[in-house]
This record gives structure tokens, C-alpha cells and sequence, in this order.
């Protein structure tokens, strides 16, 4: 939540190991689905789509993030129903 401005976004690194560009780097958890089934804005405007499990837990960290508007409403509603349920970087703690 609190990372410095001037280092890249955690999730970035994740996508050249076969995960998708919303897993984070150090979160061990595969994907689940498709790996473009969602769009997570931050409030930047940065967008980075996923797979829904690693959108949710990405959604979780990010302060002012949300699912990108034209994500489809199942999809969307299983991004923030997962979100809402973890703390924020939840592989940190084992989750």
C-alpha cells in the first residue's frame, strides 16, 4: 500500500514467470482462470489486467485502486467479494 513512488509496481515482475501481469512477484499462489478475466485501475490510472484471484489480492493492497468499468459484472463482483475478504500483500502473512 505505502510503496515508494519511484520503484516499479510489485505485480510487474510476476508476468515473465507464466503468471499473469496483476500476480505479484513474491505472492507464490498460481493463477486461477483466465489470465486476463479482469483490469485493475490504480489511482494513477495504471491499469494491469489478471487472472480474478491475483486481481482480488491486488485490489486488497492498492489504495484507491478499482475494477476497470467495462470488466463483465461476474467477474467484477468476484474481483471485490475476494478483495474485500484479504488484508492488504496477503502472501506476506501466508494467506
Amino acid at each position: 500500500m505505502n510503496q515508494p513512488l519511484d520503484t516499479p509496481p510489485p505485480w510487474r515482475a510476476a508476468a515473465s514467470h507464466g503468471r499473469c501481469p496483476a500476480a505479484a512477484a513474491k505472492d507464490p499462489t498460481p493463477c486461477e482462470g483466465p489470465r486476463d478475466a479482469a483490469t485493475i485501475v490504480d489511482r494513477h490510472g495504471r491499469e494491469s489486467a489478471g487472472c480474478v484471484h491475483h486481481c482480488a489480492r491486488l485490489l486488497a493492497g492498492l489504495e484507491g485502486a478499482r475494477v476497470h468499468p467495462f470488466v463483465p459484472a461476474p467477474q467484477a463482483l468476484d474481483v471485490y467479494s475476494r478483495a474485500r475478504e484479504l488484508p492488504p500483500f496477503a502472501w506476506e502473512i501466508g494467506r
